[in-house]
């Protein structure tokens, strides 16, 4: 295939993403231990948690402790969600080099998510950013809701476009394109990421999919032959929104990864270590993987 990118940068959000909807805490000690699992199996940026109101999302409450507890490595990012100059500040504290910050492409979930309009959060992610850069914090920015919203259903791809282009002058170096409740297909995600590639280089944009209706990686690779070469995607396919009725899990890691290595796509990633790590949390959540490439090496082993 013509235009495909030699390498990926994969973002791991599982520790984030994927545990911020689980209904019994995850203790410190766990997470912990699957952000190293991940970091060993070749993982270079890692989503390690969200600085956000302990009401709203218990299961973030310790992420202060979390960063405490880690041993960095000098050449991995890890990163935590930020929402408001509260959260920066406790990010600051926890000497977090990289933060991520996030709007809607809808109005509807802007309301519904943070009780605001999406012209209000932009402003007030114009101060966080402003003040992250201040103290050199990286700030890579998300989407969500960009090729559809619980609440009002289809978003305009120059919806899309828009908000991107603000994340973009405010400073984000990468913009992450989020379908968060996992309802886009192959030729929409084509048609959004062309509209916004028109205000924004396609080599500071990203893709973050849910797999609710199974075309995740299909979607994945439209935006690779579109030039995208970071994808975000969530061990053992961990994940939901929890202010996304109906969102499951994220592409799960395992399955990226496969797909990449079929392709003679680059990611540093070693996929037995991977689905090890994916095959540790899950079983600490009682549950199995989600990934079908997870499954496949589980059986093959098993022979």
């Amino acid at each position: 295939m013509k235009n495909l990118p030699s390498r990926v940068r994969v973002v791991e959000v599982g520790p984030r993403d994927g545990l911020q909807n689980e209904p019994c805490p995850v203790s410190v000690e766990t997470k912990v231990t699957l952000i190293e699992a991940l970091v060993d199996a070749g993982v270079q940026a890692v989503e390690c948690g969200s600085f956000v109101s302990a009401k709203r999302i218990p299961q973030m409450a310790d992420t202060a402790a979390v960063f405490q507890r880690l041993r960095r490595k000098p050449d991995v990012s890890y990163t935590a969600l930020v929402p408001n100059l509260r959260g920066l500040e406790a990010a600051v504290a926890c000497g977090v080099e990289e933060i991520a910050v996030f709007a809607s492409a809808s109005e509807s979930f802007s309301q519904s998510n943070i009780q605001c309009s999406i012209s209000e959060s932009l402003r007030r992610l114009g101060e966080v950013t402003e003040r992250a850069t201040a103290v050199q914090i990286r700030v890579r920015g998300y989407v969500s809701c960009v090729l559809g919203c619980p609440f009002q259903g289809e978003i305009a791809p120059s919806a899309v476009a828009s908000v991107a282009k603000e994340l973009l002058a405010m400073g984000c170096y990468e913009i992450s394109l989020g379908d968060t409740i996992g309802v886009g297909t192959a030729l929409k995600t084509r048609a959004m990421l062309e509209q916004v590639a028109q205000g924004a280089p396609m080599e500071r944009l990203a893709v973050h999919f849910h797999d609710t209706w199974g075309q995740a990686l299909a979607n994945v690779l439209i935006a690779l032959q579109a030039g995208i070469a970071t994808v975000d995607a969530s061990v053992a396919g961990l994940g939901g929104c929890p202010y996304a009725p109906g969102a499951t899990g994220n592409l799960a890691t395992e399955d990226l990864v496969y797909l990449l290595n079929g392709m003679d796509i680059e990611t540093g990633i070693d996929l037995e270590k991977l689905a090890a790590a994916g095959r540790a949390i899950s079983h600490a959540l009682g549950r199995e993987p989600v990934s079908r490439a997870a499954a496949a090496i589980a059986a093959k082993g098993a022979l």
